[in-house]
């Protein structure tokens, strides 16, 4: 059964479901927010993949070969991005306003990804021998980052459908 409790602005009233967790919310989910889902993390893929060339292409070129654990840090974020972005989906409880933390964590994935010698801002910042100093053993720090933030987006959206703030109707 709900339970109601004031929230902090006048007029609204948080109702609480029994507690249920985030897997719970992911498996109710309707198909087409699985869709979204997935199209979203193959977007990822295709977005962050073919510019740092971890997909080879004719386009983008690298400088530096790819590291081991790109492609792992690639998937993490593209399946993370990928339920985050699902939440956008519309749904009958969802009225959660979005956060900017997801996108920081893309962003931070993919600077983690890429050639340290192919950014041209840490080639600015920090020179060739530089960026092959400084920049690219921060990289595997700047992944961890990034995933941490896409998953505590993706952890802030699920709560948001779990308990959210309803206007009360006089």
């Amino acid at each position: 059964m709900p339970t109601t409790e004031a929230a902090e602005q006048p007029g609204t009233v948080t109702l609480t479901a029994a507690p249920t967790s985030a897997w719970t919310t992911l498996r109710d989910w309707p198909a087409r927010r699985w869709w979204a889902a997935a199209l979203a993390a193959v977007g990822t893929v295709l977005v962050v993949g073919l510019p740092t060339v971890l997909i080879p292409n004719s386009i983008f070129g690298r400088a530096v070969p790819v590291t081991w654990w790109a492609w792992p840090v690639l998937v993490v974020t593209a399946l993370l991005a990928g339920l985050v972005s699902a939440t956008y989906v519309r749904s009958t409880s969802t009225t959660d306003k979005g956060s900017t933390s997801g996108l920081a964590g893309g962003v931070l994935s993919y600077l983690a990804v890429g050639c340290p010698v192919c950014n041209k801002i840490a080639l600015l910042a920090f020179g060739y021998s530089g960026a092959l100093q400084w920049f690219a053993p921060a990289q595997p720090v700047l992944a961890v980052l990034g995933i941490a933030l896409l998953a505590y987006a993706l952890h802030r959206r699920l709560r948001g459908e779990i308990a959210c703030a309803v206007p009360v109707r006089r």
